[in-house]
C-alpha cells in the first residue's frame, strides 16, 4: 500500500496558485541566499581592505626608519626628530596609547592635564625613536603577515634582522578608526607588550609620587635622550 500511496501523492493534481506560491518561495530563498553571499563577500572585502591598510601603515613606518638610519651620520638628533615626528604620529594612535598607559588614573585627570599628558607621551615616543635609530648597520625590516586579533584589531607580524645576529620579532597591533589603521601596541618576540610595560611603570610612579612628578620624569627623558 505504501507504493500506491506514494504514486497517488505524486499523481495528485496541483493547483496553479500552489505552483506560483512555490515559485515565489523558491525565488525568495534564492534572493536571501544571494543577499547572504553579498554580505559575506562585503565582509571579506572589508577585512582584506583593513589588512592591506594595516600592512601599508607599518611598511611606511619601516621605510622612513631605514631612510633616517641610512642618513644617520649626516643627521643630528633634532633633524631625525623632525623627520620622524609626522610619520610616527601617523603610524601610532598616540592619544589612545597615552590614555591606556595611565590605566584607571586617566579618568581622574582634568582635561588640561590630559592634554599635557598626551603631548608629553607623544613627544617622548618620537624622541625615543630619534635617539635609538641613529645609524644603519645593514638591518632588514620584514613585514610578514597580517592576522585578525581581539576587539576587531589586526596584528601585523614583522621581523628585524640585524647582520650576524638573531632576528627580533616585533608584532604591531592596530585598530581602525577615522578611516585609517594605527598602531596601539607593540609586542617584542610576540609576548612582551610595550603598552603593558609602560602602564605598569607609569601607574606605579603616579600612585607613589603623583601626576606632576610622573610628567616631570618623562619631560626630562625628552630633553636628555641620551640618559
Amino acid at each position: 500500500m505504501v507504493p500506491v500511496l506514494l504514486i497517488s501523492l505524486q499523481a495528485a493534481p496541483v493547483r496553479a496558485d500552489e505552483t506560483k506560491s512555490g515559485a515565489d518561495e523558491t525565488k525568495s530563498g534564492a534572493d536571501e541566499t544571494k543577499s547572504g553571499a553579498d554580505e559575506t563577500r562585503s565582509a571579506t572585502d572589508q577585512t582584506k581592505s583593513g589588512a592591506d591598510a594595516a600592512r601599508a601603515s607599518v611598511e611606511r613606518l619601516y621605510t622612513t626608519l631605514q631612510d633616517v638610519m641610512r642618513r644617520g651620520e649626516q643627521l643630528s638628533y633634532d633633524q631625525r626628530y623632525a623627520e620622524l615626528d609626522p610619520v610616527i604620529r601617523q603610524a601610532y594612535d598616540l592619544p589612545f596609547m597615552s590614555a591606556k598607559t595611565l590605566g584607571r588614573y586617566w579618568k581622574g585627570l582634568s582635561e588640561q592635564d590630559r592634554e599635557r599628558w598626551v603631548s608629553t607621551f607623544s613627544r617622548l615616543t618620537v624622541s625615543t625613536y630619534a635617539d635609538r635609530f641613529e645609524k644603519y648597520s645593514g638591518e632588514q625590516f620584514e613585514v610578514l603577515t597580517v592576522e585578525p586579533s581581539s576587539h576587531e584589531t589586526l596584528m601585523v607580524r614583522t621581523r628585524i634582522v640585524p647582520v650576524g645576529e638573531k632576528p627580533v620579532d616585533l608584532d604591531y597591533r592596530l585598530r581602525g578608526a577615522d578611516g585609517s589603521w594605527r598602531v596601539i601596541d607593540v609586542f617584542m618576540n610576540g609576548t612582551v607588550s610595550e603598552l603593558a610595560l609602560r602602564r605598569s611603570e607609569y601607574s606605579s610612579v603616579f600612585k607613589r609620587d603623583g601626576f606632576e612628578s610622573l610628567l616631570s620624569s618623562l619631560e626630562k627623558k625628552i630633553v636628555s635622550p641620551e640618559s
